[in-house]
């Protein structure tokens, strides 16, 4: 009876860890992004225009800029988006993103303080 109980609290903890690890709404990744100036959180052309369209991405909960590191901290629902479409949407704002190069047409579209 006492190895009964306790196997069976060991069953429950077990399920709801699984059952909380199933029900993670969002997660965290940090990208590797090439925006250089200092202002590019609050220039009108770059800056607005990229708020509009990362928040346009569904499942983009929110995201951090970060110029010092070069880095883009985006916070999804993964159950809505996954990290290449992520990438791929910051590549085609003219940004790089990793290993996805930026794409020109857009890169050419940026103020020139925010090219690298």
């Amino acid at each position: 009876m006492k190895y009964l109980k306790a196997l069976l609290i060991i069953l429950f903890v077990a399920f709801s860890t699984i059952a909380h690890a199933q029900n993670k709404k969002s997660e965290k990744v940090v990208i590797k992004t090439n925006i250089v100036c200092d202002h590019c959180k609050a220039c009108e052309t770059c800056g607005k225009m990229f708020q509009t369209e990362m928040l346009k991405i569904k499942g983009v909960k929110m995201y951090e800029l970060d110029d010092e590191k070069e880095t883009i901290t985006v916070y999804f629902n993964p159950k809505k988006t996954n990290l290449q479409t992520i990438k791929t949407a910051i590549s085609k704002l003219g940004f790089d993103a990793d290993e996805i190069k930026a794409d020109p047409i857009a890169y050419e579209k940026l103020d020139g303080c925010c090219k690298a």
